[in-house]
């Protein structure tokens, strides 16, 4: 699994480094930590384009863990 840990980053970086997560291990699951509603949004956003599915957990400090997993 990778990990991508963007919180306390500004958009557009979160997709930014998601998206090169993605390029550099395609077949790999990705957990990506963002603090904004709005990062959330846009990571969600950029992994349904590229077909993962996405289960997104809020924590308890109000931030979001999102596990991206690619199609089969």
């Amino acid at each position: 699994m990778t990990e991508v840990d963007a919180r306390g980053l500004s958009c557009p970086i979160p997709v930014v480094k998601t998206k090169q997560a993605m390029e550099s291990n395609p077949k790999d699951d990705i957990t990506v930590m963002v603090d904004s509603n709005v990062a959330k949004e846009n990571v969600t956003r950029l992994a349904e384009s590229k077909k993962y599915s996405v289960n997104t957990q809020t924590t308890a400090q109000k931030e979001y863990k999102l596990i991206l997993k690619p199609s089969a």
